[in-house]
């Protein structure tokens, strides 16, 4: 999020509850969204009863350090993970030896995930038709994927090569890439000898205004406005010194060498008259259609939350912006 201090997050309704009962969230995080159900006090009791018997009983494995438990990196014996090593060598392989069939045992651990019930996609099953539909009631795949989109990985973030490989992929199917904050080059423009092209079609402008020029905008389909996700040291929207190369500087305008990122406070706090006058510049540069994204108008509850869908500008229900 980007938002560096207690006081921001104090009260600021920003998440949605996932794992909790309704009765718990209204009673103790009033207002917050829980799309599911889930535990309630008394599971969240017995949880903290046994972590404390852990650390503090008579336990012989215990007694000189806690279990890591593997929340966040991977850990034989811990928390399960949808990435393991073997799953992450298997695309490995496949990729860079061309091994269709490596990758098939990949994909299959990937989609077989819903046997450890690592997600909540993987709790449900389909629930099939009485009968099933005709072909001609169902939207065809070339259509379909004209909506899919790339996250928004920065140039510099990710290697050239990968981010026009997406950006690539996208075009052949129709769909959209998204630059992130980083800037586009300017040879991505321009369309390759067999036709296809590396441009982004959605450009997306922080306040960091990291590489936005006017041939930058101009050279989009969508404009995506970032909005409430700065970056402390070591988070997303930071790039290290000794990452910044020589191209990476030219196309945001830096200098090689020096750490970039994106500031919290210039980030997450826009005055109203600071937006206006950014969509204003925005519509001049290029008048096609833009939307905002990140965490601060993802959710619909607060000032502009519609604006999440790609579409043109339209004025907030209150404040008419």
């Amino acid at each position: 999020m980007g938002i560096s201090t207690y006081q921001s997050y104090c009260g600021a309704q920003i998440f949605d509850a996932v794992g909790l009962s309704s009765g718990f969230v209204e009673k103790y995080f009033t207002g917050t969204a829980t799309p599911i159900e889930g535990i309630g006090l008394k599971e969240i009791a017995v949880e903290c009863v046994r972590r404390h018997k852990d650390a503090y009983g008579d336990s012989l494995i215990y007694r000189s350090m806690l279990d890591v438990g593997g929340d966040y990196a991977f850990r034989i014996r811990g928390e399960d993970h949808a990435w393991t090593p073997d799953s992450v060598a298997k695309l490995q392989h496949a990729v860079r030896g061309n091994l269709p069939d490596e990758y098939q045992v990949f994909a299959q651990s990937i989609n077989e995930q819903n046997e450890r019930l690592l997600t909540i996609r993987g709790l449900m099953q389909f629930k099939w038709a009485d009968k099933p539909l005709s072909l001609d009631e169902v939207e065809p795949a070339t259509e379909i994927v004209k909506r899919f989109s790339t996250g928004a990985m920065s140039f510099g973030s990710i290697s050239r090569e990968a981010h026009t490989t997406l950006a690539v992929a996208m075009n052949r199917i129709g769909g959209r890439s998204n630059t992130g904050e980083g800037g586009e080059e300017s040879d991505r423009y321009k369309r390759l000898p067999n036709g296809d092209s590396m441009r982004s079609a959605i450009k997306q402008v922080a306040s960091g205004r990291f590489g936005v020029t006017i041939e930058y905008l101009v050279n989009a389909d969508d404009l995506q406005i970032k909005i409430a996700q700065g970056a402390k040291p070591g988070e997303g929207g930071q790039l290290p010194g000794h990452k910044v190369s020589k191209d990476i500087a030219k196309v945001r305008h830096s200098t090689p060498g020096v750490g970039l990122i994106s500031p919290p406070p210039h980030h997450d706090i826009y005055s109203i008259e600071d937006l206006a006058q950014l969509i204003h510049d925005l519509k001049n540069a290029n008048p096609g259609r833009a939307h905002f994204g990140e965490a601060g108008f993802g959710s619909g509850r607060r000032h502009g939350g519609r604006r999440r869908v790609q579409g043109a500008f339209r004025p907030c229900d209150d404040c008419g912006l």
